[in-house]
């Protein structure tokens, strides 16, 4: 457990009450991969104590997995002591929306945080759901209630937000039909590229070997292997190879037919193997290529902000309106970051990048004392 309440305790935590001392609130960030939770004072949203468990997605991790999921993060932020003295709780969900009240994720959310509070001895009157975007917009400076949203981490969708709430949403149409730009999109753009290089298709590029690696082949059938010529993976980089409008061949000898046959049926039964969007782990080698100058993991990283500027524009923003953005490709060390935010700028917007939900989720709570 991570909180300031502890001090002081001797190990042994009091059973929870109607204890003295200032209203508490909790805000949720439930997203695909993990759910956090943070315990706040209601009257100045200062952070008192934090949390985290598993997977909190409203419409994909079973009802009693998501229950059980929300109870320890809310455990873990919120001692036995202080429970009696919580409020409100505002949880935004990934797969849920504060839109509509019927909306099914909202209702998974619904139940399985009021299932998670009773054990737990917090008897909040005021219980609010948004979704996970929402709360991520309003965690920018000055919880702003307008505005729009951009998402870029494993999927990605621009959303505009009117008055805390979701009244437009581009793309996030998951794996198999959208998530343009996303590090899913990416990680399936570094695959192609390998193939293409293997089939003949296209110029030579290192994510070939980049990928084969990540997905754990074998060296023997990977670009370069046993070469006894002057070429080596780093020499493609910058040449010219792997441009889809550069016609580059793989050099003669460096990587034989009978190996690159080798490597495409040792690849295609390991990405299929897996879930699609565990490709999204394969969007680093891409940023880590670009770096070295190869010209197809270029190429992949700018059709990425050409999507999702596309996303953005699709919104109609206007000139001078926020964009505030999450997820892994948008931080401070995101690959998308500067040239998207370049590429903003010349629509007259301005980009700010938040890491997650909790604290818009937490002006949420405090909102509904």
């Amino acid at each position: 457990m991570n909180s300031d309440l502890n001090q002081g305790s001797g190990g042994s935590e009091p059973a929870a009450g109607p204890a003295a001392g200032p209203a508490l609130v909790v805000g949720l960030d439930a997203g695909g991969t993990r759910t956090r939770a943070v315990l706040a004072t209601a009257a100045d949203g200062r952070v008192l104590g934090e949390g985290a468990a598993g997977p909190g997605n409203a419409l994909t991790v079973p009802l009693p997995r998501l229950t059980e999921h929300l109870a320890e993060a809310v455990a873990r932020a919120v001692p036995a002591s202080a429970r009696g003295r919580v409020v409100a709780v505002a949880g935004g969900f990934a797969g849920a929306t504060g839109a509509s009240e019927d909306e099914p994720g909202r209702l998974n959310a619904l139940s399985a945080l009021t299932a998670a509070l009773g054990p737990l001895g917090i008897t909040a009157g005021r219980i609010g759901i948004s979704s996970d975007i929402e709360a991520a917009f309003a965690s920018a400076p000055g919880t702003p209630a307008d505005g729009l949203a951009l998402v870029a981490g494993t999927g990605a969708v621009a959303m505009r937000i009117t008055d805390r709430r979701c009244t437009a949403t581009v793309d996030g149409d998951g794996w198999l039909l959208g998530d343009d730009g996303s590090g899913f999109w990416i990680g399936r753009e570094a695959v192609r590229a390998a193939l293409r290089m293997a089939d003949g298709r296209g110029g030579a590029t290192v994510l070939a070997a980049a990928v084969g690696r990540a997905l754990g082949l074998p060296a023997e059938v990977l670009p370069g292997a046993g070469s006894a010529g002057p070429e080596t993976e780093g020499s493609l980089a910058g040449s010219g190879a792997g441009d889809p409008s550069y016609d580059s061949p793989v050099p003669p000898g460096w990587w034989p037919r009978p190996r690159r046959e080798a490597y495409r049926m040792r690849l295609l039964p390991v990405v299929m193997a897996g879930p699609p969007t565990g490709l999204a782990r394969l969007a680093p080698l891409v940023a880590e290529a670009a770096r070295e100058k190869d010209r197809a993991a270029a190429a992949i990283l700018d059709e990425a902000v050409d999507r999702l500027t596309d996303s953005v524009r699709a919104l109609e923003p206007r000139a001078g309106e926020r964009v505030v953005a999450t997820g892994g490709l948008l931080g401070p060390e995101g690959p998308l970051s500067a040239p998207l935010t370049a590429r903003l700028e010349t629509l007259g917007l301005t980009l700010d990048w938040v890491a997650d939900g909790c604290p818009g989720a937490v002006a949420f709570a405090r909102l509904l004392v």
